[in-house]
């Protein structure tokens, strides 16, 4: 981790195409590959949410990644983050796909 360069964690929400395209599969894929920790899951209307807490450089790579990028199938139309704030310490093991 870069001299000065906090921890952060983040909510989040993603709408559009993103149930049944592997969405929760390839985000856990790119927040393990970008080495941060947290969740993510199904919501039953239609969405995915979780939560993000890392370095805050590479929480931007992979907030930028569920805004634009996302599984291969997938069509994102928004992304929301939401209760962003420094954290002392990492709350979450890895990164885990909740049912």
């Amino acid at each position: 981790m870069a001299e000065g360069e906090g921890l952060v964690s983040v909510d989040y929400e993603v709408s559009g195409k993103v149930q049944g395209v592997f969405f929760r599969k390839y985000t856990q894929g790119e927040a393990k590959r970008l080495g941060l920790v947290g969740w993510v899951q199904n919501t039953s209307h239609g969405t995915v949410q979780g939560q993000i807490q890392g370095p805050t450089a590479r929480v931007r790579e992979l907030q930028e990644w569920l805004r634009k990028i996302g599984s291969p199938q997938s069509r994102i139309s928004r992304a929301e983050f939401s209760n962003e704030k420094a954290i002392a310490a990492l709350e979450h093991k890895d990164f885990q796909i909740l049912k």
